[in-house]
């Protein structure tokens, strides 16, 4: 048997180096596979629990979901969903029930056309014999919209009654200067009258006591008719017109007192085009109002303007005059009903064209400075429901 010749010494010592650097290698790939295999245990444990923690909030986001469903379900509010192109994509049982299920899909313009008849107030709409109340508010980047749908028939309702009460207790409570200021015209009509039955009256007497009758019946009809406006309150309608439209209708109207009087009287209108929606007759009653005020705090020689301008989406509508002022005290009392200041006064011309103003949306303001004059402003929104909500 032959025998391996041993290795030349340079040889052996170079193989010893190779072994010594494979079990170098050896051990720093076990060492490399080790730390990895911690670092995937780590990861795994990581991954479970993150596992655990996206199924905790699925299934909060899933009760969650639930709930909000029954939410809607239960919501005595219509919930109506838009998207960017304004048809209904979604709504709940409640807005269902108003319109029917096959609102779903329609375009919403549509349905307002075809359904919902706009009222005096703006985002509240006739529906039947419903008052229903719509809000609406941006939903999504992409252009969707939520509309919230409130029946508010029962509330308007109630409000109407609670401000015939109001009026009822307002009038209640000042019963007493009311049948003063109308025994006043009365008993001097009656005077005058009595006189009328002297048989050596002369002719220009007796027209003369006739037409100081005819006058004091005048003041005590228009003292009536005022008392029962504001006892049943303005109805508003929904008459569509221009700001010059309506400040001419009243211009018209005061112009002849004017001239009596001998007061300067001016209108300035920057909003002609502007146009405002309620009742004609009712917004022009209460320029009239505050212009017949404006003109018995001048006297001769004065000058009462009456003015309009746009601001943002309101209308503001103006009567400013130079007469003698109100003191602070008065003007905090100015628009209550049968206050005046003025023996001839009925207290309730202002406090009529406050609830006017108030029922077509708007407020009424004044401002006024003792010896300067005053300036009673009215602001009107002038951007309705329809706009809004197309």
């Amino acid at each position: 048997m032959s025998e391996v010749a041993p290795l030349p010494g340079h040889e052996a010592q170079e193989l010893q180096r190779a072994f010594d650097v494979f079990n170098q290698v050896s051990q720093a790939l076990t060492q490399a596979y080790q730390g990895l295999q911690r670092r995937v245990e780590s990861l795994t444990a990581e991954l479970a629990v993150a596992n655990g923690e996206l199924r905790r909030q699925y299934e909060e986001k899933e009760a969650l979901s639930e709930r909000l469903s029954l939410l809607l379900d239960a919501l005595p509010a219509g919930v109506v969903v838009l998207d960017s192109a304004a048809c209904v994509s979604e709504a709940n049982p409640a807005a269902c029930e108003m319109f029917g299920a096959a609102i779903i899909g329609k375009s919403w313009p549509a349905v307002l056309e075809a359904s919902l008849v706009a009222t005096e107030a703006p985002g509240e709409w006739h529906f039947d014999a419903r008052r229903l109340a719509i809000v609406e508010s941006p939903l999504d980047s992409a252009g969707g919209r939520i509309l919230l749908i409130h029946d508010v028939t029962a509330a308007h309702g109630l409000k109407a009654e609670l401000e015939r009460h109001q009026r009822l207790v307002a009038m209640g409570e000042m019963a007493a200067t009311l049948a003063h200021q109308l025994r006043t015209p009365l008993a001097t009509a009656l005077l005058y009258s009595a006189n009328l039955g002297q048989a050596d009256l002369s002719d220009s007497a007796r027209i003369r006591f006739a037409s100081k009758t005819t006058a004091q019946l005048q003041r005590l009809e228009r003292l009536i008719q005022e008392v029962l406006l504001f006892a049943r309150g303005e109805s508003i309608g929904c008459d569509t017109m221009s700001a010059e439209e309506l400040l001419g209708d009243a211009a018209q109207t005061v112009q002849p007192l004017f001239l009596e009087k001998q007061v300067a009287f001016r209108v300035i209108c920057s909003a002609a085009r502007v146009i405002v929606t309620g009742s004609r007759k009712a917004l022009a009653g209460a320029l009239v109002n505050l212009l017949e005020n404006a003109l018995q705090a001048c006297t001769v020689g004065g000058q009462v303007t009456l003015w309009a301008s746009e601001c943002g989406r309101q209308l503001r509508i103006g009567v400013r005059d130079t007469g003698s002022g109100i003191a602070p005290e008065v003007q905090l009392r100015v628009f209550d009903p049968f206050f005046t200041t003025r023996a001839q006064g009925t207290g309730l011309g202002l406090a009529i064209a406050l609830g006017v103003v108030r029922a077509h949306g708007g407020t009424l303001s004044v401002s006024s400075v003792l010896g300067e004059g005053s300036d009673f402003v009215i602001f009107l929104p002038i951007e309705t429901a329809a706009a809004q909500l197309h």
